[in-house]
Order: C-alpha cells, then structure tokens, then sequence
C-alpha cells in the first residue's frame, strides 16, 4: 500500500477513535453533576483524538497536493 493508503487508512481508525470521544464527552455532559470530577480527563482524551485527526488529514492533503 502506498503512504496515502496507510494514512487513509489511518484517519478512518482515528476518526472513529475522535467520534467515541466526543459521545463520551457528550454522555458525561448529561449525566452532569454524576462524576464531574472527570471532565478534566474525558475532555484532554476528546482533545487529543480531535488533534491527532487533524494532524493526519493535514499531512493526508499535503501528500496528496504534491
């Protein structure tokens, strides 16, 4: 497979990895006050996924605007 395979590859398994974070974060958002000393926590998880993807669709469109 090429790199841009690899990587689309890629963003597929960190986009879904991104949408589980964002419905945990969700879900901890309406059960609210239950377990609010969490949202540190849920939120970097739902940040770092969110990054990641977009670091990776970056990288995708520079590869493929070359």
């Amino acid at each position: 497979m090429s790199e841009i395979d690899n990587l689309k590859t890629e963003i597929k398994k960190l986009s879904a990895k991104a949408m589980q974070a964002k419905m945990d974060l969700h879900d901890l958002s309406e059960e609210l006050p239950i377990n609010w000393p969490t949202i540190p926590e849920v939120a970097q998880k739902a940040h770092e996924a969110f990054a990641e993807l977009e670091k990776k669709r970056a990288k995708l469109k520079s590869l493929e605007t070359v």
